[in-house]
């Protein structure tokens, strides 16, 4: 089972460019057997860019995940204490074996479906 993923340009890039080794979520997934992610680089792009496989999903209070997590997460800490602003914990999805596309996918033409607001699951 795969997710397509809302994520920003700017962290997108860090991702194939091996930068951020982590994408972090205030949520996670409800299904247990997602394994993939294809990443939809939100607006102005606006177009799924690449995929990468999921290696681990961390959960932790937050001073240990970005503990555990800042040297490879890509972000500043005041960023990352900034998304997770009213929480007290939070999810790294590790990043493993992106792949960056040749060509981007439109969300609408080529899967037939909305842009997801934070991520919807592919079969």
């Amino acid at each position: 089972m795969r997710v397509l993923l809302s994520i920003k340009p700017e962290f997108a890039e860090k991702i194939f460019t091996g930068e951020k080794k982590y994408e972090f979520r205030r949520t996670i997934f409800k299904r247990a057997d997602v394994r993939g992610v294809m990443v939809y680089a939100s607006a102005p792009i606006s177009k799924v860019v690449g995929e990468f496989e999921i290696d681990t999903i961390i959960s932790a209070d937050l001073d240990i995940l970005w503990a555990k997590t800042k040297s490879s997460s890509g972000i500043t800490e005041k960023y990352f204490f900034s998304y997770f602003n009213n929480k007290d914990s939070g999810y790294a999805i590790k990043i493993n074996r992106p792949v960056r596309y040749k060509s981007p996918l439109c969300v609408k033409g080529d899967l037939g479906m909305k842009p997801p607001q934070s991520y919807v699951y592919i079969d």
